[in-house]
C-alpha cells in the first residue's frame, strides 16, 4: 500500500452499529485494517467515540452491500486527494453523502461527511 493510495477514516458521532456498517461497506470496496465481524466497541456512557481505520484504494474489488444505518453518521477522510475522493465516491455509491467541510493541502486533504441512508 502506498502512501498515496492510503485513506485514514474516522467515524464518530454514531453508534458501534452504525461505524460497523459503514466500514462493512469499505471492506466491501477496498482492504482495510478492520477485521470483519468484529464489532467496534462501544463508547463508555456519555463519552464521545471514534471508530478509526485505515484504507487501501489502490485495487477497488467492488460494490458493498451493508445494512442500513440507524442514524447519521460523522466520517472525517484524510489521505491523498484520488484516494480521499474514492473512498467518498464508494460511500455515495452506499449512502447519502453530505459533504460538511474540506482542508486541502499540497499532497493531502481532509474531508469531512454526512453519511444518511
Amino acid at each position: 500500500m502506498s502512501d498515496d493510495d492510503k485513506v485514514t477514516v474516522g467515524l464518530s458521532a454514531c453508534s458501534a452499529q452504525d461505524a460497523a456498517a459503514v466500514l462493512e461497506a469499505l471492506g466491501d470496496t477496498f482492504e482495510t485494517n478492520w477485521r470483519r465481524g468484529e464489532p467496534p466497541p462501544e463508547a463508555a456512557p456519555g463519552h464521545p467515540q471514534v471508530w478509526v481505520a485505515t484504507v487501501d484504494t489502490a485495487h477497488p474489488a467492488g460494490a458493498a452491500h451493508p445494512p442500513a444505518l440507524g442514524a447519521s453518521v460523522t466520517a472525517d477522510l484524510q489521505g491523498g486527494y484520488l484516494a480521499v475522493d474514492r473512498v467518498r465516491d464508494a460511500l455515495a455509491d452506499t449512502y447519502t453523502v453530505r459533504e460538511e467541510g474540506t482542508a486541502a493541502g499540497d499532497q493531502e486533504k481532509d474531508v469531512r461527511l454526512r453519511l444518511t441512508n
